[in-house]
């Protein structure tokens, strides 16, 4: 008993000094980033998807220290625009707002939406959540909407349509008709999901339209985002500002197209019809805003899914 007894405590300190050695840097960093007065903040690289284009309402950047709400707006823009699953930022002394703004825009799930809605199709989140620490310490994990098997079928499809109906003779406009009339012609509504938030087809995304034949407004805004971006062309998807109880969620994209911002919705071009026919339209195609508007009250019944927000979508103001 008393060799185990002289011999243990040795023996611990060797384990003990064992797994410092193993694990030495990642003790190093918890120790530094502790004494750091403004934490380091350790970056992956960004996925392919990441766009580099930045708007009114957010920005990329490269500043990880947030000392204003627009701060805050803009690190989660860039980390799921980076396509990130997991990110943890320091909210500094002198920023004294920053933990109850954060939780502002965590606990918003329109604000996260709106951010959302400015990222490639790929790195929209279908979950968000926000951890913050009493020290000021933000982590945030993040549920992306599509699989890896969902991408790689959709990169398929939409090379073969792309193939198939864009000649390199094409102006942009001419693309994108294309394109618009093709998903039309391909798709239907999906009344069941729409009725009934359920459904077989997986219509609230690209994979619904493009695969599936099946498609709710999300699904076609994705479906289009997907060419347009292959196309090198700026777009984002906008969607309605719930600020009425009798209207209901609604997205589209928004197009820059020779130095304007237009409207394209391809969910209101292909009407479900009494008749059971297909239609295809273009009423809603690469329109201003004063169009858009025009457009929407010409008819017997005044259309309200596309009242949106002009401060968070201010490149589409009249």
């Amino acid at each position: 008993m008393k060799f185990i007894k002289k011999n243990f405590i040795p023996f611990l300190c060797l384990l003990c000094i064992g797994f410092v050695f193993l694990h030495i840097e990642a003790i190093s960093n918890k120790i530094s980033l502790a004494l750091e007065k403004n934490p380091r903040i350790l970056l992956e690289d960004a996925n392919a998807y990441k766009k580099t284009d930045n708007f009114i309402y957010v920005q990329n950047t490269d500043d990880f220290v947030p000392l204003s709400y627009q701060d805050l707006l803009n690190i989660y823009y860039t980390i799921t625009n980076s396509g990130y699953s997991e990110f943890t930022f320091y909210c500094p002394s002198e920023y004294k707002e920053c933990t109850k703004d954060t939780e502002k825009i965590s606990d918003d799930a329109e604000i996260l939406t709106y951010i959302n809605n400015f990222v490639h199709p790929y790195n929209s989140f279908s979950n968000i959540q926000t951890v913050i620490s009493e020290s000021g310490e933000i982590n945030i994990h993040i549920k992306y909407l599509y699989t890896e098997e969902e991408k790689q079928a959709i990169d398929q499809k939409v090379e073969q349509i792309y193939k198939k109906v864009i000649k390199d003779s094409m102006s942009d406009y001419e693309k994108i008709k294309s394109i618009h009339d093709y998903i039309i012609d391909h798709t239907k509504y999906d009344v069941e999901r729409n009725d009934n938030d359920t459904s077989k087809y997986n219509s609230y995304k690209a994979y619904g339209p493009l695969l599936e034949g099946y498609a709710t407004c999300s699904g076609y805004t994705d479906a289009m985002a997907l060419f347009l971006d292959k196309m090198g062309i700026k777009n984002f998807k906008v969607a309605t500002e719930l600020m009425q109880e009798d209207i209901s969620g609604h997205v589209w994209n928004a197009v820059f197209l020779e130095n304007n911002w237009l409207h394209l919705d391809l969910t209101w071009d292909d009407p479900v019809s009494d008749d059971g026919k297909d239609y295809l339209q273009h009423k809603y195609f690469l329109i201003t805003t004063d169009k858009l508007e025009k457009t929407d009250n010409e008819g017997d019944v005044v259309v309200k899914d596309h009242l949106f927000s002009k401060r968070i979508y201010p490149e589409l103001k009249k």
